[in-house]
């Protein structure tokens, strides 16, 4: 008699004493697929398309690493300074993936998965006083891998209504404030995934996914080629608080 199990997962399992992902062998698709393959099969429950892969390949590279600057890098490396070991310094760095970095994706995603216009969507997000996720960038006045992303979204036929929304608000957004807010790498991948059929929810995931391939590289790094212990240095460092005082006894 079987019995209904509390834990189920229609995603792998061990079937006749052999691990099987969505009904495949690992066995088989370590012979036979890639690893970007891998990753769509986990998502999505079926192998990808030759342009599915490589759209998917592109967005995951352009995650992979933004020099020492971003917080999941340098939340690495300062874990990987004090002496931690591999998976506590990568778990320091993907805690350092929020709203303003990297998750611009999911919420971005959600919008253009609202069904909204551009101006429709400019007025929920700005009329209530927040800022549009997915535009805007420290560095970039024109964010390259943006413009990277979406030429390969159009060269493989996956520019599509959630794309062309995004680049429609990109243009609304400058005329309602005078200048150019330009979509970054967030914004492009909220909406071409989008238009690749995933849920907005997983927004977080691709950035994570290729992210931690970097946070990996740093963090070895920081343990082959600096010194234990890092520490902002005191010329940087300013204290503003209360000038030093007695301590008054009672």
């Amino acid at each position: 008699m079987s019995m209904d199990k509390k834990w189920k997962t229609a995603i792998s399992g061990i079937i006749d004493q052999e691990a099987h992902l969505h009904g495949y062998k690992i066995t088989e698709l370590i012979d036979k697929v890639n690893f970007t393959d891998a990753i769509w099969l986990e998502l999505k429950g079926e192998l990808p398309t030759e342009k599915e892969r490589a759209m998917l390949d592109a967005i995951l590279i352009s995650t992979i690493d933004n020099g020492l600057g971003p917080p999941s890098t340098t939340n690495a490396r300062n874990a990987a300074s004090a002496g931690n070991p591999m998976q506590a310094a990568v778990a320091a760095g993907v805690l350092g993936v929020g709203e303003y970095h990297g998750g611009a994706i999911e919420e971005c995603a959600r919008l253009l998965q609202m069904g909204l216009t551009a101006q429709k969507l400019i007025e929920k997000v700005v009329g209530s006083g927040d800022r549009i996720p997915g535009y805007g960038h420290k560095v970039y006045t024109t964010d390259p891998r943006a413009t990277q992303i979406f030429e390969k979204a159009k060269s493989l036929g996956f520019f599509g209504e959630h794309s062309e929304l995004a680049v429609a608000v990109e243009a609304e957004l400058e005329k309602k404030k005078g200048k150019k807010i330009p979509i970054n790498v967030d914004g492009a991948i909220a909406a071409v995934v989008s238009d690749m059929g995933f849920d907005y929810r997983l927004g977080k995931g691709f950035f994570i996914i290729g992210r931690v391939v970097g946070l990996v590289a740093h963090i070895f790094e920081e343990w082959v080629r600096e010194k234990p212990f890092r520490r902002i240095s005191n010329e940087e460092i300013e204290y503003d608080g209360v000038l030093a005082r007695p301590l008054k006894k009672t």
